[in-house]
Formats: C-alpha cells, structure tokens, sequence
C-alpha cells in the first residue's frame, strides 16, 4: 500500500461504538502461539468485558497446507492459560455455529453463488503469467497486478476457456470509486479509486479465500467491531466492498466498525516476527512469567492505564479500556520492561499461591518430587512455606525460584560453588570459613535461629575478626548456596539446620 493509495487520518473522526458490540477473535492455526496474536485477542476480549459485550472465537482453518490440530490446540491452550475467555465460539458453541471455518465450507460455496448471480463477483479464466504479459504489453511493471480482463468476458469466450480445461477463479467486482471509512484507532482513511483491483474469493479449484471467509463469518456471526492488526489494513477496502454486496443480498445486516491495532516491533526497529524468540508465548511461560504479569506488559502495547501507571490488574484494564484509546504508532516490545512489570504481579501474588505456581517450575527443575503442591513431601512443603517470603520478593520469573530455593531443600552437605560464587571467595575465605565454624559449633540446635545466627557470626566475624560485612558473610553465603545470589543468609541456615549448614561450610573450607 503506497502514499498515492491511500491517504491516512485525514480527521481525527472516531465512531461511537455500537450498543451491543460484538467482537471476534479468528486465528489461523498454523504455528505457535505468539505475543503479537495475543496482543490482539487481549485487546479484543478487553473491549468486550469493558462494553459488556461479547467476545467470539473462532478458527480460520481452510489453508490444509499449513494449518495443523497441535496449532489449534496451542491456542486454545494459550487463551486458557492466560484466562481470555470467550462468549461463543470453539469448545463452547454458540448460535452461529460451527467455529471452524473448515466445517463452514458450504456456507462460503453458497455466498459466493448469490455473488455471481447478482453481479457481484465474475468468472475469471486469466492465469498468473498471462496478467504479468499483458501488464508488461501495456507498459505496466510485470507485477502491477490484475488488470480487470475478465470482468465481461462473453460466454462464448468462457466456454472457449472451458473447453481448454481451465476453471476459473472468482473475482470480486471493485467500484470505481475512492472507498473511505473512520477507523476506531487511525481516524479517517481513504483509499483512491483504482487502487485496489478485483480481487479473488475463491480459488479454481473451488476453495475460498480468507478475502470471502473471513468477512462471511463476521458477517453471519454479526460481528460489529472489526479489532486487528495493522498488517490488515491494506484488505480493509475490499472487505468493505463485499460487506455493501453481503448487505444488499441479505447475508450481512450492517457493516461493521474497523480498527487497525499497531505493529508490535522487535530489535532494530523491525517488526517482531513469528520465529523471534521473545514472540513466541510459550518460551515467556516457560521462563516463569505469570499470566498477570505478561497480559498487563501486553497491554502496554498500543495502549496505557495512565500516563504515570504502568503496573495495573486485568480487572482494572476492564474498567479503562477503549480501543479508540490506543495508540496508532509502532509499540517496541522490550525484554527487560516486561520481566520488571512481571517481578511486580509476582510480589503481589498471596504467598500459597506464589508456592502452587512455582511447583511446576520447581519440579522441571529438578527440584521437588511433584509438580503440584498437595503431591510435595511434608519436609518439601516446610522448607518452601517458610523460604516463600525470603524468595517471593527477590525473584522477578517463577523460573528464577528453583535456583532461590534449591539449596534450602537440598540435603547436600557439599554445594559446589558456581562461576560468580567463586569470584567471591577472596584470600581470606578460608580464614572467615574457620571462624564461622569454630562460633556455629558452639550454638546448640535449640538456639539455632536467624536472629541469635547473625548476632554469632557478627560477633566473631566482624567485631573479633576484623573483616568488613562482604568478606565476612560472602564465603559463609557460598557455602550454603553454591551462589553469588541466594535468599537473606541466616533466614537460609535456620531453614537448613544446624548438621548441614556447619557441614557445608566444612566442605567448602576443604575445598580451598
């Protein structure tokens, strides 16, 4: 789509929207789940929660090729697990069934006969090569497009084409006429007259395209407000053409309002594309962002709460949200805003709930012997409701917790430090190693707790021994961790108890 095409928000004019809206969420299942679909079905779902209206999800499955059942279901995982849930459509029926464009296909055959009985649509014999000749016959560039050859062909010339063996596609017949129409995010946009040519709705061999489909099933399924992407706007004028036809013949009652949700942008200022890691949903699950955490970074996308508010509850998203709210220009997904804005919904999640989330993680890790809570040993189920509160404010992912977490449930009396964790153990480690040992003996299990631990260690380490805090507490911190970074150390020692954490300090002094 070019300049001289189409001439954008030539007004701020932004329509109201109707009473009873009615949106739709329409993938095709043809690989895994991304942010940038997600974005859309979010803003989608939250347009219809804040007008109380209805949220419809439905599969656009007729490309055989590339479609695929694990597609499906991927999506239908990702939408479940991040709670977007929908009014009619798949899996839950509704009046305007069935939800699978595949299941559909008699309805598209039947539309597309009233279209070229009425005039709408015609016959087209032309193939690939004989539009690039005859555009570069005319002086056109060779990819210029169709050039409208067929619209009145005789039937003596289609039957000459049939007798050939050719069958023909259906092309929809574009006015000559500049097309317009106020989008709910961009403002007024208009596309110049003959700057979209006729185009296909149904193949030769007789399978229809998503230019008929999709606009079919919003039509049949009343689908009001049109929310996608921007990548979709240059189709806007013809679905707008065959909405008139749709009317006229009675399959549509209204056009539908249209708003074109910006591109989510990746590194270097590109678009962030389907096979760029930080698009794919699954590895942001997978590294521990909670659903609440990614939908509100969703949401920033394209559109704010407030100017001075970035943090907020899907609930709250609900109570603000309006599409004509969102912004037109390029939203940049940034990796490290949204592990941030993550950390913060991980904080405010109740501390049992921040425990039965991180299990899974935990258990893949290697880490517990469950992957849900009920399922954890007695022993499994102490150690991490009292290390929740030392953890739960220090990790910002739920996959960050197992490497927090390991070395309090570990009964290891040997943690071999990891790369950082040796960097600081410095000449002194062994000399502050002994002392820590020689005071820690001396503490009866009884007296074993977090506070009497730290005034021990403060005493022999630091008022008798000489040695600043980090040099003091750093080689003790290795010990029980194997880390450079570990939950608050004397709330760990307690956790551990007395016969493990000495022995590790032992083991990790006959290391050096």
């Amino acid at each position: 789509m070019t300049e001289e095409h189409v001439e954008n928000a030539k007004s701020e004019a932004k329509p109201e929207l109707p009473e009873n809206v009615r949106v739709r969420f329409c993938p095709s299942p043809t690989g895994t789940p991304h942010v940038g679909m997600v974005r859309t079905a979010l803003f989608n779902w939250a347009e219809a929660r804040h007008t109380h209206g209805t949220f419809v999800f439905r599969i656009e499955d007729t490309d055989a090729q590339r479609d695929s059942e694990e597609s499906y279901n991927q999506i239908l995982d990702a939408l479940k697990w991040l709670g977007l849930d929908w009014g009619e459509g798949v899996e839950v029926g509704g009046p305007d069934g069935p939800y699978r464009q595949s299941e559909r296909t008699d309805i598209y055959k039947d539309v597309a006969a009233k279209l070229l009985e009425a005039g709408y649509a015609y016959e087209s014999f032309s193939t690939p090569e004989e539009i690039e000749a005859r555009n570069v016959a005319a002086g056109r560039p060779k990819a210029f497009g169709y050039d409208g050859y067929d619209r009145n062909l005789t039937e003596e010339q289609k039957d000459a084409f049939r007798a050939e063996g050719r069958k023909p596609a259906i092309r929809l017949r574009m006015p000559d006429e500049d097309i317009a129409f106020d989008d709910l995010i961009r403002g007024r946009i208009e596309f110049k007259a003959g700057s979209v040519p006729d185009y296909v709705i149904v193949r030769p061999n007789g399978d229809p395209l998503y230019t008929l489909t999709n606009p079919v099933d919003d039509a049949m399924m009343r689908i009001n407000v049109v929310l996608r992407g921007e990548d979709l706007l240059s189709s806007t004028p013809r679905q707008i053409v065959l909405y008139r036809y749709l009317i006229e013949l009675g399959v549509a009652k209204e056009m539908p309002l249209f708003g074109h949700m910006p591109y989510v942008m990746g590194k270097g200022k590109k678009k962030l594309s389907k096979r760029d890691p930080e698009s794919n949903l699954f590895l942001h699950r997978d590294h521990g962002f909670i659903r609440e955490g990614l939908l509100n970074y969703l949401a920033l996308l394209g559109w704010s709460i407030s100017a001075d508010r970035d943090v907020f509850s899907m609930d709250e998203m609900i109570e603000k949200f309006d599409i004509r709210n969102v912004k037109a220009n390029p939203a940049h997904f940034d990796i490290d805003k949204a592990i941030a804005i993550n950390a913060e919904h991980v904080r405010m999640l109740e501390p049992q709930d921040f425990l039965n989330r991180s299990v899974p993680y935990l258990h893949r890790d290697g880490v517990v012997s469950a992957d849900n809570w009920d399922a954890l040993t007695d022993r499994e189920k102490s150690v991490l409701t009292a290390a929740a509160p030392l953890v739960q404010s220090r990790v910002r992912l739920l996959g960050e917790v197992a490497g927090m977490v390991g070395s309090l449930l570990s009964a290891e009396e040997y943690l071999e430090p990891d790369a950082d964790a040796n960097k600081q153990l410095k000449a002194s480690a062994p000399d502050v190693l002994d002392k820590a040992i020689e005071a820690l003996d001396a503490v009866d299990e009884a007296d074993w707790k977090t506070d009497n631990l730290h005034e021990t260690l403060n005493k022999a380490l630091i008022e008798e021994g000489g040695y600043k805090p980090r040099l003091a507490f750093g080689p003790v911190r290795v010990a029980m961790s194997g880390r450079r970074v570990s939950p608050p150390l004397f709330e760990s020692m307690e956790i551990v108890g007395k016969p493990v954490s000495v022995a590790r300090l032992r083991n990790l002094r006959a290391h050096l």
